[in-house]
């Protein structure tokens, strides 16, 4: 599936936009208006062997509920960008690749198409009035004890859930990351690489190359997903059958 926030038009929303959950097939399993119910939408799973959380579509349950943030989701999910050559360019997108596009290389396509759209928005805002209106500082202090907040980032989808105390320090906290949320398809995306292209008892660089541009097309940030510190290395372990360790090839690092 795939997931990303919408307006009110179904367009494009990059922070104050309901979440739009689809399916593979283009149709709408759901949108969720209030960030608030973002728990009642969206489970966390773990895994023995991974310090990342596994975000899911709880309707649907874990792992199937998996689904895509970042460009590549949030084309697939909005009707349209909402600036002139940034529809243009989804248009033919669209036209030439399907209205639902899958494959995970073309996330940088997408990304090419959000940049324009940036572009165009920035203009935009830079020539509204209000962006010099001195009205611009708020003080405030604690008026709520907890909140949400969802916005889409250049990764993907964030969730950030805070409570406060009466001072306004945070007490609990809790964050979904982009990464995070495509976790699930970053794992199954290596997946499919690996069978297509592992051919007998070795990792050949061709299969280890396509594998870490699978990983890399996400953008993913390993070191903010799950916080950790210093090298992480792509490691991938060729297992047989009956579990024997076949072979194992090593790229320095596959973070950000």
């Amino acid at each position: 599936m795939y997931m990303g926030l919408v307006n009110k038009d179904g367009g494009l929303a990059m922070y104050d936009g309901a979440m739009r959950f689809m399916d593979a097939e283009g149709k709408i399993i759901e949108e969720v208006a209030d960030p608030n119910e973002y728990s009642r939408v969206v489970g966390e799973a773990v895994e023995p062997w991974s310090y990342m959380k596994m975000p899911y579509y709880k309707p649907i349950g874990y792992p199937q509920g998996m689904y895509r943030v970042g460009p590549l989701g949030r084309l697939n999910v909005v009707d349209a960008c909402g600036t002139p050559k940034a529809d243009k360019a989804l248009k033919t997108y669209r036209k030439n690749h399907g209205r639902i596009v899958k494959s995970s290389f073309f996330y940088y396509y997408a990304r090419l198409i959000e940049l324009l759209y940036a572009l165009e928005k920035a203009e935009q805002l830079l020539n509204d009035p209000m962006i010099l209106d001195t009205h611009v500082r708020a003080v405030a202090g604690p008026n709520a004890q907890e909140g949400v907040g969802i916005i889409e980032a250049p990764r993907g989808t964030l969730f950030h859930h805070y409570k406060v105390d009466d001072d306004g320090l945070i007490t609990w906290a809790n964050m979904i990351v982009a990464t995070g949320n495509n976790n699930l398809a970053i794992n199954k995306s290596i997946t499919q690489v690996g069978k297509h292209f592992v051919k007998g008892d070795k990792i050949e660089e061709g299969a280890l190359n396509r594998m870490e541009a699978v990983v890399r097309a996400y953008d993913p940030c390993l070191s903010c997903a799950t916080h950790a510190v210093g090298q992480m290395p792509m490691i991938v372990d060729l297992v047989g059958p009956d579990g024997t360790v076949l072979d194992t090839a090593t790229r320095s690092s596959a973070s950000c």
